[in-house]
């Protein structure tokens, strides 16, 4: 699907960097990409590239964006952001980030239900590419679709990144749930009321209750909540089964985003007013603070209402 070839930068190569280098790659497109491990010229990395994705972890996002600032890049290259989390230093997103650093630069969000492994196995998925920017959007959309990876466009993006952000936190609850064999019931009724609490955040903070109800919201909520391809949710899991954290955490390769989420995301409620039981026990759990019996309970005990 893409009209021609470009030059793509991947930043990042972990298990999601190297997906989006291998879509990239079936396409067509020159494809470099940048490790900080293995290849520390980033400036060759960088040269003539059109499109310059970051697919690095939550921590790595500013130290980059600070770094490819210094480098410089064409004005009309393309800025994709594929990373899902909260800065917990100015409590941004990573487009957010991004976008500071180069004000006067097309800045997409990439997000969706898109489990690396399955990506790699050839098997369909889809995802949305959203902008302030329609024709960036639609650029990104072009070069990196195909008839296994299915592109929407969005003009959302604050609601497309919070969706593939929060959903990490919700899905740590929903492991625990699975640990504790609570059942069908209680998985069902903790998805939803994790997807309403993802709504009531997104809204507040400008995204549309529609982005979060679409692939980027209630789809990867839904393919984070039901796989053990999901590291959050491998993690609630862990807890669920009375495992410590550390060792739920030796025991899972790569980085679950929603333990450095949930607390970034409760100072964001916090100051915004808005109500997030779902994440306040997880993080009272992350924190060892209570027990995944306990924070369960609670949860069910509070007051009555109207959905």
């Amino acid at each position: 699907m893409a009209t021609s070839t470009q030059t793509i930068a991947i930043l990042g190569a972990g298990a999601w960097g190297s997906t989006l280098a291998m879509l990239a790659q079936a396409q067509g497109h020159r494809v470099r990409v940048w490790d900080r491990r293995t290849a520390p010229d980033l400036a060759g990395v960088l040269q003539g590239a059109e499109v310059i994705v970051s697919a690095v972890s939550m921590a790595g996002v500013r130290p980059l964006a600070g770094a490819v600032q210094k480098i410089g890049i064409p004005p009309q290259a393309i800025l994709v952001s594929a990373t899902k989390g909260l800065d917990p230093v100015e409590l941004l997103t990573p487009t957010q980030i991004w976008a500071a650093n180069f004000p006067n630069q097309a800045v997409v969000v990439l997000s969706g239900p898109n489990l690396s492994v399955e990506i790699r196995q050839g098997l369909p998925a889809a995802a949305v590419v959203a902008s302030r920017d329609p024709w960036a959007a639609t650029q990104v959309q072009r070069a990196l679709s195909s008839d296994r990876f299915r592109l929407y466009t969005s003009s959302d993006p604050i609601g497309v990144e919070l969706g593939g952000t929060l959903k990490n936190v919700i899905a740590i609850a929903v492991g625990v749930c699975d640990g504790l064999q609570l059942g069908t019931n209680a998985r069902s009724a903790l998805v939803t009321r994790g997807l309403a609490e993802m709504i009531r955040v997104g809204s507040r903070l400008g995204a549309r209750p529609e982005t979060l109800n679409g692939l980027s919201g209630l789809g990867d909520l839904l393919a984070t909540c039901h796989s053990p391809l999901s590291r959050n949710y491998r993690v609630g899991y862990g807890l669920g089964q009375g495992k410590p954290l550390g060792q739920v955490l030796a025991e899972i390769e790569g980085t679950a985003e929603g333990i450095h989420t949930a607390p970034v995301l409760l100072k964001i409620a916090a100051q915004h007013g808005i109500p997030v039981p779902i994440t306040h026990e997880v993080q009272l759990l992350l924190q060892g603070q209570t027990t995944p019996v306990a924070a369960l309970a609670r949860l069910m005990e509070r007051q009555l209402k109207s959905e």
